[in-house]
């Protein structure tokens, strides 16, 4: 199964070879790649998906995709590690 899952950046790494940046997603913190959202910035939420951020995403839709999630049965560190192929 392939998930985008929604997160707010917490820390960002500018680093002109490769963005990076850590994403909070509900208490799990992973680092992203944010080359692909060159806009995003701290506080904002996006859809990462296989270690990349792929879209940006206000924080309602970010919620609703959680809400969908759990109502799934799926918890957020389950929904990344189905994500990453684990």
């Amino acid at each position: 199964m392939c998930l985008g899952i929604p997160g707010r950046i917490i820390e960002v790494d500018d680093t002109p070879l490769m963005r990076m940046g850590k994403v909070d997603f509900g208490g799990v913190v992973r680092e992203v790649c944010l080359a692909y959202v060159p806009e995003a910035q701290v506080g904002d939420y996006v859809i990462v998906h296989v270690g990349f951020a792929i879209s940006r995403v206000d924080e309602e839709e970010a919620r609703e995709t959680l809400r969908l999630l759990a109502e799934m049965g799926l918890s957020v560190e389950q929904a990344l590690e189905e994500g990453e192929g684990r």
